[in-house]
């Protein structure tokens, strides 16, 4: 007989700003690590959007209006990218046990108690014909937590191994850890930039939305000193539970870095530099809080940089450093499917929190559901 499955959506856009990411994941009731990939899309967001949901990030005119409005427009593209993966997927919306849709971040500030992402989940749940799981972070925060990283349990759940000490990295706009070890606790914690300051000094200088394969970054050199200075941000050497995003990684902290420090030299030689700062962070954060991981793996859109990755395999010499693609899932969709699977913790009651890495009071089933 053949055991029922659960099917659930998956629905994020990050702090990159370059679109939505769903996925429909085909779950085993009896084992969590049994997430089969049913179908997944990309829908870009129109520029528009991305220019508004960017100037979302800083105070600015009417922005309770535009918060609004881009919430919707936002929903609106949701509920086109979860009828577009059922499309792929061959499957029916009715047949979605829940989608979780984790919305847009624009602002996050644990240390003050709260954190916002721009959505409209009952839009979404309205017009996909689907039991929507939203609002993840904010009983975490209640509970004293950070509210982020949330993905952690879910690598756990699908990356864990018995006889391997192993490191996801989720290099996203911002880049954060898992440490799986074979024995003992989960931990992690956002270590920094990710693609962000990248993508900003990409588009800055040559008009395009990121340095493809880090093809750019490769075309200059790491400026040691300038590097040294950038890693002086008190962030880095924070102890953990940490989080943080472009309320902290932003052009203005880049520009200020670079003013300070009196940098006149190529742009290629600072995209070099900030690639190096993020393999030096994840690669720092690695050797202080995961040690003796013998492969890390690597997810999110800083898996298809080569130059990143090459980077942070001489910054971790004996390791083995690869994407999530090499065990069979596809790096481009890790985070989409993690809130899938928080998604169905939440509607099974079960914690979706891991509180030795937000630093909550303890587990907490996570999100607010909106009934289909």
């Amino acid at each position: 007989m053949t055991a029922r499955r659960e099917i659930y959506a998956g629905v994020m856009s990050g702090t990159s700003l370059d679109g939505i990411d769903a996925v429909i994941a085909d779950f085993a009731p009896a084992n969590a690590a049994a997430c089969a990939l049913r179908g997944a899309t990309h829908i870009a967001f129109p520029s528009a959007l991305r220019d508004e949901l960017l100037a979302l990030q800083v105070s600015g005119a009417d922005e309770i209006v535009r918060a609004a409005r881009a919430a919707n427009a936002l929903a609106d593209l949701y509920v086109h990218a979860l009828r577009s993966v059922c499309l792929a997927s061959g499957i029916a919306a009715h047949d979605v046990v829940a989608a979780g849709v984790h919305g847009q971040t624009v602002r996050h500030r644990p240390q003050e108690g709260w954190t916002l992402q721009i959505n409209n989940p009952a839009r979404v749940a309205e017009h996909a014909y689907m039991t929507v799981v939203a609002d993840f972070r904010a009983r975490d925060i209640a509970a004293g937590g950070q509210g982020a990283p949330l993905v952690p349990a879910f690598h756990a759940a699908l990356f864990a191994s018995p006889d391997r000490h192993r490191v996801i990295a989720n290099i996203g706009g911002i880049a954060n850890i898992t440490d799986l070890p074979a024995r003992g606790q989960v931990c992690g914690f956002d270590t920094g930039p990710g693609n962000v300051l990248l993508d900003l000094w990409c588009a800055r200088h040559r008009g395009t939305p990121f340095d493809a394969g880090g093809a750019w970054a490769a075309s200059g050199s790491v400026a040691t000193s300038l590097l040294d200075a950038l890693l002086a941000e008190p962030y880095f050497s924070a102890a953990p539970p940490k989080s943080t995003g472009r309320d902290l990684f932003n052009a203005s902290w880049l520009d200020r870095n670079l003013d300070t420090f009196g940098w006149h030299g190529r742009p290629e030689d600072v995209q070099a530099t900030l690639t190096a700062l993020t393999s030096r962070t994840l690669a720092d954060a690695i050797r202080a809080h995961a040690t003796g991981a013998i492969e890390v793996l690597i997810c999110g859109g800083g898996a298809r940089n080569a130059t990143l990755l090459r980077m942070l395999a001489v910054e971790l010499p004996g390791t083995r450093v690869a994407p999530t693609d090499d065990e069979g899932v596809a790096s481009d969709h890790v985070e989409a499917l993690a809130f899938a699977w928080l998604a169905r913790e939440a509607l099974a009651g079960r914690p979706g929190n891991l509180s030795a890495v937000t630093g909550a009071r303890g587990p907490r089933v996570l999100g607010a559901v909106y009934p289909r």
